[in-house]
């Protein structure tokens, strides 16, 4: 069995999309995931990059492809009442609702997902963000310094491993970015021998050309 690591913030469409077409996409496989919620604007700081609803022309084009995508893959999507908004709070009620030290379930993570992106409403809306919380029960409360803190540490964890998006999926130590890279991982772990060869290693050291300043 191949353990999987999915790093994610729910603000992403991508990530929703990617968490709910893993199953289908890696049926027939032996595997187990540990999910990893981390903060995507963390990411952006680090890397120097805007997110893609911040760039007016590519945020429209952002919304009616992940439109396509799910209509194409047959998952429901409703773009929420406003993107990007602040996702610290849904961030902190799923490391809450971790047991100490450890990762939110799938049931939990789907709960989140799917109270973003189903619906249409505001993902920050009080109320709502309050029911969602009963539904979850965390055991810590959300603004528990030791949850602050547990979301401060896996971003620096995901810093550190060199992600600079989500979702990413990691499998024996190969990072795979996106909602387009699920047949790529699914070929390696079904032991497509690409991966066993030279070429994963090579294609990643194509040598840079002209770097901005």
């Amino acid at each position: 069995m191949k353990h999987l690591r999915f790093w994610f913030d729910p603000i992403s469409p991508y990530a929703y999309l990617a968490f709910e077409q893993l199953p289908q996409a890696l049926e027939g496989l032996s595997y187990s995931v540990e999910y990893r919620p981390i903060l995507f604007a963390g990411l952006l700081r680090q890397w120097g990059q805007k997110g893609p609803a911040e760039i007016e022309p590519k945020r429209a084009w952002t919304f009616r492809q992940i439109a396509w995508a799910a209509h194409r893959l047959g998952i429901p999507i409703d773009t929420p009442a406003q993107h990007p908004f602040n996702p610290l709070a849904l961030l902190r009620l799923l490391h809450a609702s971790a047991p100490e030290g450890g990762a939110p379930n799938r049931w939990q993570c789907e709960q989140v997902f799917h109270h973003v992106w189903r619906g249409g409403a505001d993902a920050n809306d009080a109320q709502r963000l309050a029911e969602l919380q009963a539904r979850l029960a965390p055991p810590r409360a959300a603004d528990d310094e030791s949850v602050k803190q547990s979301l401060k540490d896996l971003t620096g964890q995901a810093l550190a491993a060199g992600i600079f998006g989500v979702p990413t999926i990691e499998v024996d130590g190969r990072y795979f970015w996106g909602l387009d890279a699920l047949d790529m991982l699914a070929a390696c772990l079904r032991g497509d021998p690409w991966f066993a060869g030279p070429d994963w290693d090579a294609a990643g050291t194509a040598p840079p050309g002209v770097r901005r300043t």
